[in-house]
């Protein structure tokens, strides 16, 4: 081998080495951080619904609240970005002509620069107003179905689950469309034209070969995107309203605080160490979902790339 290729080969493992170093050693941070905390803690951690942190001698924290709004934000986004993801990189990679293609794209991608901050802003000042009477209409319309009967923040129809999901998908919207359309630009050419060759409509090409050859490109696209979904911050600290008196109940016209918002909205409190260590437990929850989340997209993109 070369000494320009060792060196190459040399510096390359390092860096894999030094990410995997950094990764485990903020885990190692996150844990012994955790550990006081969880031991002043009075009550379970992992199942109780109440967050007491005020007095370190007397603490009671616990994440299942956090957890379940954590997910039910994201699952929000998900199922409202996934098939618009996937109707946008359809169709900018089999019916836009080239020129509207790409200039399209580039203002898909672009959503992704836009600090959360603005789009927090813009979801509570305008959109949760625009918004509102439909998600009363919801509410009160179809209120029999649990997860559309009134919150724990009812009358108020704008802080909710419902708003910031949404705009959480419009959040998870670039990175989603990106990569599914790299996917499916990569469909085999020669499969496309054999499918146009033997008569089938274009529909019948994006069914038949686009499709099964991107299905696991589009899902990891969509694992990423809900890794970037589970780990917003600053956007649903501005929407989200917190409850008084009433648990998480698994309505989208819940208030409510994620992981990251609760962390967020509660800095003022990390001027103590055992106090800040319950937050820092949450963000180590956070942190382990968020990786394997991320784990299982790539490992969805590995086995399709073999």
């Amino acid at each position: 081998m070369r000494a320009g290729d060792r060196i190459f080969q040399n510096l390359t493992t390092g860096a894999g080495i030094f990410v995997v170093a950094l990764i485990a050693l903020i885990g190692i941070f996150l844990v012994v951080q955790a550990i006081p905390a969880l031991k002043a803690d009075k009550v379970n951690f992992l199942f109780n619904h109440g967050w007491s942190t005020n007095d370190p001698a007397n603490m009671a924290f616990g994440i299942a609240d956090l957890a379940e709004v954590t997910v039910a934000t994201s699952l929000v986004a998900l199922i409202i970005a996934m098939p618009i993801s996937l109707g946008i990189a359809l169709f900018l990679t089999q019916y836009a002509p080239p020129k509207l293609a790409r200039p399209f794209a580039y203002i898909v991608d672009l959503l992704a620069a836009v600090p959360s901050i603005i789009f927090g802003l813009w979801g509570i000042l305008v959109f949760a107003p625009t918004i509102e009477p439909f998600s009363e209409w919801v509410n009160s319309t179809f209120s029999w179905i649990p997860i559309f009967a009134p919150g724990n923040i009812a009358p108020n129809v704008r802080g909710t689950i419902f708003t910031a999901g949404i705009v959480l998908a419009v959040m998870i919207l670039p990175i989603i469309t990106s990569l599914t359309r790299e996917v499916f630009e990569r469909t085999p050419t020669a499969q496309v034209e054999g499918a146009l060759a033997l008569g089938a409509t274009r529909w019948e090409v994006i069914r038949t070969t686009v499709l099964p050859f991107g299905k696991a490109g589009f899902v990891g696209a969509s694992m990423l995107g809900l890794g970037r979904a589970l780990g917003e911050t600053i956007a649903l600290a501005v929407i989200l309203l917190i409850p008084q008196g009433r648990n998480f109940d698994w309505s989208l016209f819940d208030g409510g605080a994620t992981f990251a918002s609760k962390i967020a909205q509660n800095y003022s409190e990390f001027n103590n160490p055992t106090s800040a260590g319950a937050y820092i437990a949450a963000g180590l929850v956070l942190f382990v979902l968020t990786f394997l989340v991320n784990f299982a997209a790539r490992s969805i993109v590995g086995k399709k790339g073999e």
